[in-house]
């Protein structure tokens, strides 16, 4: 199966980092974001990825073409005919990464669509290239498999941004809630779809993949919801990548699930 990763937004609310870079490739300890989604999946025997490139998508096609200089020691010799010798081996020696441009300005359901010949009539995964998680991404599979439905869209229950007050009836306050967990869920991505999915994505560069397509796969009973309930951290804002990179420095990265 292969892993579709969205990865051509133009990250605004990030202009610290994206100004220079796609969101995806904005690094935690040391590798970028897709790096580390790409080794969630890779845990469970992902390896086949498409990646959806557009803002400042020649970096993302950079890193993958020189992978093994980004990620290995090497000795060149420099010359007319330049000799280089890499040392060692990576653990992403197996892996097949396809970059697509999908365009500066198309929205998710489009840039979805504009792959469709890289995973024709096979059954696929999609999910955001920004966002961390420790899923079982074998769970979901067999989740989806059993369902028989078009697409399945994992939820999650956040914490809520803000520590709540509660107030009573005589506007008294009780208790302080600091950022506790939400009661509704919503979604973090990391979906599974049959190819018949693309029969609701025709034109759709203006379209978030998340309202019409999935609107309409709902209002038909095509769309399950796996809810996952470990940890699970989109990386919008430069606060966030900064926690992230808090968590990996300081060994308690709930998202590393590989050795």
């Amino acid at each position: 199966m292969k892993a579709v990763l969205l990865a051509g937004g133009l990250g605004t609310r990030m202009r610290e980092e994206t100004e220079f870079r796609p969101k995806p490739m904005v690094e935690i300890g040391g590798k970028p974001v897709l790096w580390h989604l790409m080794k969630t999946f890779a845990a469970h025997g992902v390896t086949d990825f498409v990646i959806c490139a557009g803002y400042k998508g020649e970096q993302i096609k950079e890193y993958f073409l020189n992978y093994a200089a980004h990620n290995k020691d090497f000795t060149i010799t420099l010359g007319q005919n330049s000799e280089l010798v890499f040392h060692g081996d990576h653990l992403e020696s197996d892996w097949t990464v396809t970059v697509a441009d999908t365009g500066q300005g198309t929205l998710t359901a489009g840039r979805v669509e504009r792959i469709e010949p890289f995973v024709r009539g096979e059954r696929f995964m999609v999910t955001y290239g920004d966002g961390l998680a420790d899923i079982d991404i074998t769970a979901l599979q067999a989740f989806h498999a059993s369902h028989g439905l078009k697409s399945t869209i994992t939820t999650v229950r956040p914490l809520s941004r803000f520590g709540l007050v509660d107030v009573d009836e005589q506007s008294l306050v009780t208790r302080f809630r600091e950022k506790p967990q939400m009661e509704d869920w919503v979604s973090a991505g990391f979906f599974v779809f049959e190819p018949a999915v693309f029969e609701y994505l025709r034109d759709s560069d203006a379209v978030m993949l998340e309202h019409e397509p999935l609107a309409a796969l709902a209002a038909e009973r095509q769309l399950a919801a796996y809810r996952h309930a470990g940890f699970w951290q989109p990386m919008d804002t430069y606060r966030e990548s900064v926690l992230l990179n808090e968590m990996w420095d300081g060994g308690t990265a709930p998202w590393k699930v590989w050795k």
